[in-house]
């Protein structure tokens, strides 16, 4: 990451030979929690823009197609999601748009980091709307131990909103935490984990991923691509994983006549989304 006197925020993927900039006009907010550092800028054309250890996290202007998803697509696969889980999550975007939905009863948050919640409720509040909802529980909290602590068959549908696979998240993407993940799950659950950029990481964390989620016992994998224009190279992932579940059927006519409204996500999408590109055949067709 690096700022230079033109104001403009850069990130630098150097393994990628690639970057990313924005225009900014200011910044924020500054804070090093115990955790990693998280600032706030305001961009001049993007609205605000939230950095952690110097990688993008979101802007005001395309965080919804990320949140959306994310959160939509695993809920409206599900047949009745009640139970809802979310590890990390922190700037509150994945829970306003699974307390949407309304069947869902309880959605329970937990990020390692209090700080980022801090700062979203701050400057962007419009992702924290459903925080004071009756329905969810805020927890700051290690998600890894906290899997490990529930009981099985706990939740319908567990959302793994990470970051980066480097520092307070790299334990999010290894088979341990996903065997206590499929034992949390109820029979028919679900999870969803975000899973980076398929023109970068087809070969090394996605294929990685999916070893490790059949490892831990799912039977089903299914990815999900989308565009996130601040995330490197624009071209985006999440990735689904069943105990036998076909990911590929949905509940299309609630996804039709669904009663809140999103800026990306509907049926139509959710089916296009998980179209296989050629080059990802190898890895993304069930055998």
């Amino acid at each position: 990451m690096a700022l230079d006197d033109r104001n403009w925020f850069t990130e630098v993927f150097g393994d990628e030979g690639t970057a990313f900039s924005l225009k900014i006009t200011g910044r924020l907010h500054a804070e090093q929690t115990p955790f990693q550092k998280i600032e706030v800028y305001q961009t001049e054309r993007w609205g605000r823009l939230m950095v952690i250890d110097g990688c993008t996290m979101l802007t005001s202007r395309d965080n919804f197609t990320y949140h959306e998803m994310m959160a939509h697509p695993v809920l409206f696969t599900h047949p009745d999601p009640q139970q809802v889980l979310i590890i990390g999550g922190g700037d509150c975007g994945m829970l306003r748009e699974v307390l949407k939905h309304p069947g869902v009863e309880r959605c329970v948050q937990v990020d390692i980091d209090e700080g980022v919640t801090r700062a979203a409720r701050e400057y962007f509040p419009e992702l924290c709307s459903s925080n004071d909802d009756p329905r969810a529980e805020l927890r700051f909290e290690d998600g890894i131990q906290y899997i490990k602590d529930q009981a099985a068959g706990s939740f319908d549908v567990i959302i793994v909103d990470s970051t980066d696979p480097v520092g307070p998240a790299e334990g999010l993407f290894g088979e341990a935490f996903f065997r206590d993940v499929h034992r949390t799950l109820a029979e028919d659950g679900l999870l969803v984990q975000q899973s980076e950029s398929p023109i970068l990481h087809i070969e090394t964390l996605l294929k990685d991923l999916y070893q490790a989620m059949r490892g831990a016992g799912f039977t089903r994998v299914a990815t999900l691509q989308f565009p996130v224009v601040c995330y490197p190279t624009g071209w985006w992932s999440a990735t689904m994983a069943s105990k036998g579940g076909d990911l590929t059927r949905f509940r299309e006519e609630d996804a039709r006549n669904k009663p809140f409204a999103t800026e990306y996500y509907n049926a139509d999408i959710h089916r296009a989304a998980l179209a296989v590109p050629e080059f990802c055949k190898r890895l993304f067709t069930d055998q």
